[in-house]
């Protein structure tokens, strides 16, 4: 086996009193495709900056085999010192690389080269520093969030960049979709310390609770043997006792551990302020027109929307989806056509550019207003323990917020909207810069929330998971409405019959069945239920492992235009492979429910 090309041993890095980065490892081999993981503030772009050679460490090896060429996306990357585009993206280019290859990422990218750096918004800015890691073909790629401020449009054209590339490729993403297609091994980062999976992301997570449940255990044992010292201890003599001195050293180190162990991230938690709503109409809109001075961004628009809908707006950049979403909820007054809400709407609303936030207040008064308590839900709460629930520890009450990072402002913002009550959310792209922990919790959130939620984004595993529907730019001006996720409406774009979107939270439907009879016939199960009780689980496992399968397959860009109808085949597996799952799972709820009634009777 040929030696890696990049080596990270024993990598060392301190900013206070807890090391960030404790005995890190990362090793890179020709053609790998590793993703890198870990919490918000774990120290994922300091590894990368250590692997880059940007952050020297305070101690550990680094080792880039001679002649391997190297390329660092910075998460915000610094294009000031050029006076154009092409200029930034040719300055990787070597002498035996072709100069045109820069331009020619740019205008894949949507840019000329002749735009000045200092007047693009985040999504150009970003564009022109992937030209300039892409443009010279590195040996190895070190990506810090190279989804930040992309349309959906440009993540799918990287996606197919990467695959095509020979690069090696390390990336840190909170985009969990483009995640399980690049990848093919995974580097978790947890507590300064990495841990390697020779898988990609799509196998990370049940792993690592697999080891986190594992550690449980251990951390139990631990406790155990700490009593039984603490006891034998207490119970020795002052001989005895200077005969164990090593064994005392012993305890003391237990219990440091154990200390240490508690002091880990804490659990991230989430509630939102709900107000109450009449009706079951939140808004409709009634051919909607909208344009500026350039081409009309909204053309006879007309959409209903019901109470509990999550409805998810999405399109490539500049298309309007954030002018669409002004217009729905009436921040933007249209040209024509009406608008009209329910009385008593309450509305809540997360911008994309944090730009509700004052870089000179402290955390506290962000929260508060100056107060040391915060209304959530109707009760009362100090806000150092509201602080904990998204990850902010008591001694940050006094940081200011232009010192916070993009994730900490992410939750912040988070913080801020869900305290306030409210039964319409508005979130335009809420998933920047959050890691997937705190996404899979905002996620969890939003399903328990009866209001309505009008969602911008590009994360298109996230509006898998939330959105009942999804308002798609279909060019013109014209918005188009699908039932059900961002899947569904990429199968229903190539003719496929919509899939019929669920519309019941998980709790709602756990609720409804508690309340009907266990069985038809008394409290017990028959033996035909209890039979089906055990199968399900495995038909619901292979169900799951057919449908990822079939996603694989339709994720595939050139495959449609290879061969339509295998494309249109594998749609319909897919979409009657999610319908018997949907059917699986709910049978298994309602027998789960109907054997704890019969337990409890």
């Amino acid at each position: 086996m040929p030696p890696p090309l990049l080596t990270l041993q024993d990598i060392r890095v301190g900013f206070g009193t807890k090391p960030l980065l404790d005995g890190a490892e990362l090793f890179v081999s020709a053609g790998d495709r590793l993703c890198l993981v870990g919490r918000n503030g774990c120290g994922k772009s300091t590894l990368l900056k250590v692997a880059a050679g940007a952050v020297v460490p305070d101690s550990g090896e680094r080792f880039l085999r001679p002649g391997v060429t190297l390329r660092y996306l910075a998460q915000e990357p610094d294009l000031s010192a050029f006076s154009t585009t092409l200029a930034a993206a040719q300055v990787g280019v070597g002498p035996g690389e072709s100069p045109h290859r820069a331009r020619t990422m740019l205008n894949q990218l949507g840019l000329s080269g002749e735009e000045s750096p200092a007047h693009l918004s985040g999504g150009e800015a970003r564009r022109v520093a992937l030209a300039q890691v892409l443009a010279p073909a590195p040996d190895i790629l070190l990506l810090d969030e190279p989804t930040n401020h992309l349309d959906l449009p440009t993540i799918e054209f990287l996606e197919r960049e990467f695959a095509a590339m020979r690069s090696a490729v390390v990336i840190v993403s909170h985009d969990r979709r483009f995640l399980e297609n690049l990848s093919r091994a995974t580097v978790w980062l947890n507590d300064g310390t990495t841990y390697r999976l020779n898988k990609g992301f799509a196998d990370f997570e049940p792993w690592r609770d697999d080891f986190l449940e594992h550690r449980k255990i251990e951390q139990h044992k631990l406790k155990r043997k700490i009593a039984a010292e603490a006891s034998w201890l207490n119970k020795g003599v002052t001989a005895r006792r200077r005969r164990n001195m090593g064994r005392l050293r012993a305890l003391m180190e237990l219990r440091k551990k154990q200390k240490e162990q508690r002091a880990e991230h804490g659990n991230l938690s989430m509630t939102v302020s709900e107000a109450e709503i009449s009706g079951k109409l939140v808004l409709e809109a009634k051919n909607i027109r909208k344009s500026f001075t350039g081409p009309v961004l909204v053309e006879d628009f007309s959409l209903r929307v019901q109470r509990g809908s999550r409805v998810g707006i999405v399109g490539p950049n500049g298309t309007g989806k954030t002018t669409l979403l002004n217009l729905m909820t009436g921040a933007l007054a249209p040209d024509s056509g009406s608008l009209r809400h329910v009385h008593n709407l309450q509305m809540v609303t997360l911008d994309q550019k944090r730009e509700q936030l004052n870089t000179h207040d402290t955390l506290q008064d962000a929260l508060t207003g100056g107060s040391e308590t915060i209304m959530v839900n109707g009760q009362k709460r100090h806000v150092t323990g509201y602080m904990k629930d998204f990850l902010f520890m008591p001694e940050q009450a006094r940081t200011p917020v232009g010192v916070l990072s993009g994730g900490e402002r992410g939750r912040l913002m988070l913080a801020i909207a869900l305290a306030r009550t409210s039964n319409l959310l508005v979130l335009d792209e809420p998933t920047n810069d959050l890691d997937l922990e705190t996404l899979d919790l905002l996620q969890e959130t939003l399903a328990d929330y009866d209001g309505t939620v009008l969602l911008v984004s590009h994360d298109r595993d996230f509006l898998d998971r939330i959105a009942t529907s999804i308002i798609a730019w279909g060019g013109g001006g014209k918005w188009i409405e699908y039932a059900g996720g961002y899947s569904d409406m990429m199968h229903q774009r190539v003719g496929l019959p919509p899939e019929a979107t669920k519309t019941r939270k998980a709790k709602r439907r756990a609720e409804d069945h508690k309340s009907r009879p266990a069985t038809k016939s008394g409290n017990k199960l028959s033996y035909k239920d209890k039979y089906a009780l055990e199968q399900l689980p495995r038909k619901i496992a292979a169900l799951e492992s057919e449908i990822e399968a079939l996603n694989k397959i339709l994720t595939d860009n050139d495959f449609f235009a290879r061969d339509p109808e295998s494309f249109k085949t594998a749609a319909q597996e897919l979409q009657k492979a999610k319908t018997a799952l949907a059917t699986a799972e709910d049978q298994w709820l309602e027998l789960e429910l109907a054997l704890e009634n019969s337990e409890t009777d």
